[in-house]
């Protein structure tokens, strides 16, 4: 397993860790509505059906306040997740509640790092997303010494995981290095 996720797992890393895994959720591009319709009027809270407060509830305290605009755009998506199953509605509504609590900073780091994904050439991405989940599949300990591990070291090493890890290295034999 480690010699099929070394040739990946730095940039695999460094996208896990810069806060990507919640931004294809909500860093997509949307594009503007046309010009010739009037923007939606505000929709309070109290407005919205119990699907559509079901899927946005972590939203709830900030959607008054939220631009017709955005109330919108958040609109159009739920109704998208509306018709999800229901593991996959609680895992949307984890994700925006992970985006909620983002610092502005976080969220412009995620756009930034899912603007340099859709840049990658289609293979490289594909990659990235073969070893995303394949990560996933690991033992959550393994995952979480990774990430430990990951953490401890200075950006310039990093660059050199592979090589600090030794996976460019055959693993040793089963029995220890001097069975046949």
């Amino acid at each position: 397993m480690n010699r099929i996720l070394s040739p990946i797992l730095p940039p695999l890393l460094a996208f896990l860790l810069g806060g990507v895994a919640v931004a294809p959720l909500y860093a997509q591009h949307v594009p503007p509505p046309p010009q010739d319709e009037a923007p939606a009027p505000a929709r309070p809270w109290s407005g919205l059906d119990p699907a559509q407060r079901d899927v946005l509830a972590p939203l709830k305290n900030d959607w008054d306040s939220m631009s017709p605009r955005k109330q919108a755009r958040m609109l159009q998506r739920a109704e998208r997740w509306v018709t999800l199953p229901p593991e996959k509605r609680e895992e949307v509504r984890q994700h925006i509640a992970r985006w909620q609590q983002m610092t502005p900073a976080e969220r412009k780091q995620a756009r930034e790092n899912m603007r340099k994904f859709h840049q990658m050439p289609r293979q490289q991405r594909e990659q990235l997303h073969n070893t995303f989940e394949r990560f996933q599949k690991l033992p959550p300990a393994q995952r979480e010494r990774l990430i430990r591990e990951w953490h401890a070291l200075p950006p310039a090493e990093r660059l050199h995981w592979n090589e600090r890890r030794g996976h460019d290295r055959p693993p040793p034999p089963p029995d220890g290095p001097d069975q046949p």
